[in-house]
Order: C-alpha cells, then sequence, then structure tokens
C-alpha cells in the first residue's frame, strides 16, 4: 500500500482528513473535522440525569446559558422548587412548572429530569433551526445543538441507535432514546 493510499484510508475511517485525499464531502468546514454524517463531539455537554434529578436543572441550566444565548437573545428563567418532607422537586419556566418527582415517581426522576431540561431548552428554541439533542442517557447524558439534518445524518453514521441524538419525550422507560 503506498502511503497515498494509506491517507485515503485514514481519511475514510477517521473523523478527520484532508480535501486532497478524503472522498468528495466526507471533510467539514470546521474546527474540529468530521465526516458529514458523524458528531463533533467536541461540542458535546455533559449533563448527567443523575444530577439533573438530584436538584441540579438551575445548575445545568446555568452552566448551559453562554451557549443557549448563541441562539437565544434572552433565554428564560427557570425557578427550583423542593419540599425535603414529601419529597418532591419541580421546576417552573415560562409559566410551566414540571415535576420531575414526587412520592408517587421517585423512580422514574432521571428519566423525567432529562425530558424536562431538554424541553426547557428547546420550548426557547422554537424558532431556530436548532435543537438542543440528548447524545446517551443515564450517567453519559449529554446534549448538543444541531439542526434536524445534522442529527438524521447523525443517525445514518452512528451504528448503534442509543448513540444516536434524540429529542427527549415523557414516555418512559427510554423516554425518547432509540434503542
Amino acid at each position: 500500500m503506498t502511503s497515498e493510499c494509506l491517507l485515503c484510508a485514514l481519511a475514510l475511517i477517521l473523523p478527520l482528513g484532508c480535501s486532497r485525499h478524503a472522498p468528495s464531502g466526507r471533510v467539514a468546514a470546521s474546527a474540529t473535522p468530521v465526516a458529514p454524517n458523524m458528531l463533533d463531539y467536541s461540542q458535546w455537554i455533559h449533563l448527567d440525569a443523575e444530577d439533573l434529578a438530584e436538584v441540579g436543572i438551575g445548575k445545568a441550566y446555568g452552566a448551559l446559558l453562554p451557549q443557549l444565548r448563541k441562539y437565544v437573545v434572552e433565554p428564560a428563567r427557570i425557578e427550583e422548587f423542593t419540599d425535603a418532607k414529601s419529597p418532591s422537586y419541580a421546576v417552573r419556566c415560562n409559566g410551566k412548572k414540571f415535576v420531575i418527582y414526587e412520592p408517587e415517581n421517585q423512580g422514574e426522576s432521571w428519566g423525567r429530569a432529562t425530558f424536562v431540561f431538554f424541553t426547557v431548552v428547546n420550548d426557547q428554541l422554537a424558532e431556530s433551526e436548532y435543537r438542543f439533542y440528548a447524545i446517551n442517557g443515564g450517567n453519559d447524558l449529554g446534549g448538543m445543538f444541531l439542526t434536524m439534518e445534522q442529527a438524521q445524518a447523525a443517525q445514518r453514521g452512528l451504528r448503534d441507535k442509543q448513540d444516536w441524538p434524540y429529542l427527549p419525550n415523557d414516555q418512559s422507560p427510554w423516554y425518547g432514546q432509540q434503542h
């Protein structure tokens, strides 16, 4: 195998490449070159569903605000409500109250917190072509701002459906994650 063929092979299997050796369309024009059907994990924002569920939505939302401001001029405020006696945890944003957990549904708090966090962010992106997609779940939960086309391209390029970007929903047990 010649060195030039080796470069072509590497361009096909690695999420990088150069325009001289990669097939047309396989090199992305970004700071971190990626194939167009892959995700740029340097843009991935770690969240952790357990942290969100344990009264962490406000903290995670605050950390996300610098990124969210790239898409939303005036991000919404969120309020958190906890009651240690019940126990319960809820979040309010733009007049909507979301229950994360209460005595009847504590076992679903990770999924509910994931759904609520992404709903709060994505409701604000309604006028944008971007959405905040979940990547993975549980302690490995993260998010990434993507267009629908970028998310679909990643789904075509990723073999394992559990790695696909998704928009969380309130349907237990998977909450929108492919399986």
